[in-house]
This record gives C-alpha cells, structure tokens and sequence, in this order.
C-alpha cells in the first residue's frame, strides 16, 4: 500500500520517427550531352562568342553553306530527305558565287595570317563543321535545316548574301538555346551538390572541354 501512494514513474516517450529526406535525382545534361562540354563563352553583352560571331558577310555566306553541307551528310530521317535534293540543287544554282565567297573567305584569311593561312582556314572550317555537327542538337538542327532548304530554293545567287545574313542566325538559335539549357543544367548541378552531396564525399571533377573529333567531310562526300 505504501509503494501504491509513491511518486509514479515518468511515462516512457517514444522517440520521434526519423525524419526522411527525399533527395531528388541528379540533375542530367540536356539532350544527353557529356557533362564535359564547355559552351562557347558568353562576353558581359550577353553575346556567346560561337564560330559565327563577328564574321565577314563572305564568312556568313560560307559559313551557311557548311552548315547546310552538313544538313545534307547528316539528317539521314526520311522526314529530312529533301535537304540533300534542295542542296545539290543550290549548289548548282549558286555554283559561281559559291566560288566567288570561297576566293573572297581566302582572301580574308590571307589578310589576317599571311602566306600561312591555308592551316588556319583549315583548323577554323573543322570548327564550323564540329559544331554545326553536335549530335544533342542534331533533331533541331535538321528541323531548322529543312525550313532554310526550302527557303533557299526560291533565292536568287544575287540575294544569296542576303538570304545567308538572315538564314545562318535562324540556325544559330537551334545552338544558343542548347547553349542557355546547358547553362542551366550546370547551375542547377552545383546547387544540388552543395545541398544533397554527402559531407566528406569527393565532389564531381571540374568540367574539362570535350572536343568533338569531326573532320570536315572528305571532298567526294561534301556534294561539291
């Protein structure tokens, strides 16, 4: 009787559950690209400094004809099939004044390299063709290809400058906007190693430059 009237134990309290923390995927690259590609630079104006910035109207004109080059070689969907009928079509076309923008893209490099600008042609040609070649943005790029063929079909080899001025910054977009997503992508990839990682675990390696290892297309191929 006398233990009943004692001081009563305490109740037992059941820890709380432990708390659960849903640790979302890791974001991913856009498109499937490597996690190594570097975009091009972006300068203070907001202008990512891509093979077609700050380029010659003769450069621009070239430069429209590599991309198409490489619409034709590469957008093997038959939904594409058009670009490689509509390319032979303008070269032919345009076959004089192709050759006049070669000699005047020459005469360019010659200026700026001296006698030695064969090698520097060469090396920025395998740039153009590298990165109008990205696979990520391959279905865009032959989507926005298509749309220019058919354009280009109606243009005349006096206004082929002026279609280029208009034509290379549309298919400029396809890349610019891969380049935006990606950026995003590596924002969004530092913001969840810093909250998910686990402490004392090695954070992921710096990005180094991936180099696409794309040679321009061998002259038999290039439907010159």
């Amino acid at each position: 009787m006398l233990a009943a009237c004692g001081p009563k134990a305490p109740p037992v309290i059941a820890p709380p559950p432990p708390k659960l923390i849903v640790i979302p995927p890791q974001p991913m690259p856009p498109r499937g690209a490597s996690p190594n590609l570097i975009p091009p630079p972006m300068d203070a104006m907001g202008v990512r400094h891509t093979v077609n910035a700050d380029i010659t109207p003769a450069q621009i004109t070239w430069n429209l004809r590599s991309a198409y080059n490489v619409a034709a070689l590469n957008c093997l969907d038959p939904k594409h099939g058009q670009i490689v009928v509509n390319y032979r079509a303008y070269l032919k076309t345009h076959a004089k004044k192709l050759t006049a923008v070669n000699k005047a893209v020459d005469q360019e490099f010659k200026t700026r390299a001296g006698a030695r600008y064969i090698p520097v042609r060469e090396t920025y040609n395998t740039q153009v063709y590298n990165y109008f070649a990205l696979p990520p943005t391959l279905s865009s790029f032959c989507d926005a290809a298509l749309a220019m063929s058919n354009e280009a079909a109606t243009v005349k080899s006096a206004d082929l400058d002026g279609f280029a001025a208009r034509a290379l910054p549309s298919l400029e977009q396809v890349f610019l906007r891969f380049y935006t997503s990606y950026d995003q992508y590596r924002v969004d990839l530092t913001a969840w190693q810093a909250k998910y990682m686990v402490p004392g675990a090695t954070p992921a390696p710096a990005p180094t430059p991936t180099v696409l290892q794309l040679s321009p297309a061998p002259a038999q191929a290039q439907m010159r």
